[in-house]
């Protein structure tokens, strides 16, 4: 049940901040008092209207022309979440961990498979994934991280401890919408706080980009490789284009000579060293072998070794929800560590052990399609209506292996502005992390996003949420 408290004038104004009982808040404790770092934020919230504020972001967002797919535009919420200086001095090596084991393993996978063959990951795994490429077996350099971007979905548990919900490696957008989100959030909320600037992405990426060339490219051409307008993610494709000056082009302004891919620019060919890949489709090969389009384009480029793949096609393997059962293994078997961040609990019900410990309590577990995503065919038993534990336990009953439970996360809510004041909304964080061959950085914060429905756990944009700005606060050492 819900306590309602008045921790700031504004939010009085509005009939009180409904605390919910058994749910970590970002921003109040308790008692209602503002968390550090948060008070001189309420306090400069206060100072405003709140429905006032949201609509001078709005009018940022639309001139900024941030959009979430064509003609939808994104929602933004001008409250930021705040992390304070030392929570992000230990985050961020958990997550640098955490991207260079799935790199790691990754490499292990379309190489030699060591991990496998010392039963420390299951070879099922391997063996009825939807990630998998085939047709990349001895094409992924171990030297260079196949996956240059990685998304981790992290969520506050009702202890307030951040923990890795989902792993995305295959194609993680949101990074150019955290750099919109601020300049959208920032400029409107006059608090004396001085959050870390986070546009050395764009640097850091670039540098990726151009350290994943094949040997002997000094001065690399690089192209995103995108589906163009009707993407997604076409503003953060764009918009990375132009600020790394650097072509995006669609599978039809590509082609392959004498083992080198080519874009065509007017009447003029160039060769393509790397290409950044942000296409939705996944595949090189058909389940019989042959190549598809795609891989009829892109494949003798790539065994020619006159191509690299930032993002490698493939790298869908780890995004496999079973996988995300595995990583903490990973990390052990690969870097000799123990964890520094740790995941949410998964089952491999295609384990047998596994599968028993998880069906004594379906109940209190959620449900998910291992390829799934954006949250997607995701049943959260507790919350279920009675046809939908039906439907679930029908569905587990016949392809277990297709599944995964995990434990039910009240992940933390966030002051967000609805109507005249603020209430509590439900908050996940993506941080973005970029691998090149000499290491790792991450972006300082990520994107967070939240659900637009009181109680709702489901963030994903595709599902109607919305964004934050993430302010990582104090100097950086």
């Amino acid at each position: 049940m819900a306590t309602t408290l008045n921790p700031a004038p504004s939010i009085r104004g509005a009939g009180g901040y409904p605390l919910e009982a058994g749910t970590f808040d970002e921003a109040f404790a308790a008692t209602g008092a503002p968390r550090p770092p948060y008070a001189e934020l309420i306090e400069a919230l206060a100072q405003q209207a709140p429905a006032e504020l949201r609509e001078r972001v709005r009018s940022r967002v639309a001139a900024a022309g941030l959009e979430f797919g064509p003609g939808r535009e994104m929602a933004v919420d001008p409250v930021p979440r705040l992390i304070a200086a030392a929570e992000w001095e230990r985050l961020e090596p958990g997550l640098l961990q955490r991207a260079r084991a799935l790199n790691e393993f990754l490499a292990d996978a379309y190489g030699p498979q060591l991990i496998f063959e010392a039963g420390v990951v299951p070879r099922h795994l391997l063996e009825t994934t939807e990630g998998y490429e085939p047709a990349m077996r001895g094409l992924v350099d171990p030297s260079v991280p196949p996956a240059t971007v990685a998304g981790l979905d992290l969520i506050r548990d009702e202890q307030g401890e951040l923990r890795v919900l989902e792993d995305n490696l295959r194609m993680p957008s949101g990074a150019a919408y955290a750099l919109a989100v601020r300049e959208a959030v920032e400029p409107e909320i006059g608090a004396p706080l001085v959050p870390r600037d986070p546009r050395g992405y764009g640097e850091m990426l670039g540098t990726a980009l151009r350290a994943a060339a094949p040997p002997g490219r000094n001065e690399p051409s690089v192209a995103i490789l995108s589906d163009g307008p009707a993407s997604g993610a076409w503003y953060e494709h764009r918009r990375f284009g132009r600020e790394l000056g650097i072509a995006v082009v669609t599978p039809e302004q590509l082609e392959t000579r004498r083992g080198r891919l080519v874009v065509r620019r007017g009447g003029e060919r160039e060769q393509v060293d790397v290409v950044y890949r942000r296409l939705d489709e996944d595949r090189l090969s058909e389940p019989d072998g042959s190549p598809t389009a795609l891989g009829e384009l892109l494949l003798p480029a790539l065994r020619s070794g006159r191509l690299r793949c930032a993002n490698a096609f493939g790298t869908g393997l780890a995004d496999d929800k079973l996988a995300h059962a595995y990583v903490e293994a990973m990390i052990g078997f690969y870097l000799g560590e123990a964890p520094l961040l740790r995941s949410v609990p998964s089952y491999d019900l295609a384990d047998e052990m596994g599968r028993r410990a998880a069906m004594e309590r379906l109940d209190e577990l959620v449900i998910k399609p291992r390829g799934g995503f954006g949250g997607h065919g995701v049943t959260i038993m507790p919350r279920a209506t009675e046809p939908q534990r039906r439907r679930a336990f029908e569905l587990l009953r016949r392809r277990p292996e297709r599944f995964i439970a995990q434990e039910t996360i009240e992940i933390s809510s966030h002051p967000t502005v609805c109507g005249a004041g603020l209430q509590p909304r439900r908050v996940d964080l993506r941080p973005f992390v970029v691998s090149d061959p000499g290491g790792g950085a991450a972006m300082p914060g990520g994107l967070t996003r939240f659900a637009r429905e009181a109680g709702e756990l489901v963030v994903n944009s595709s599902q109607g949420g919305g964004c934050k700005d993430t302010w990582v606060l104090g100097e950086e050492r």
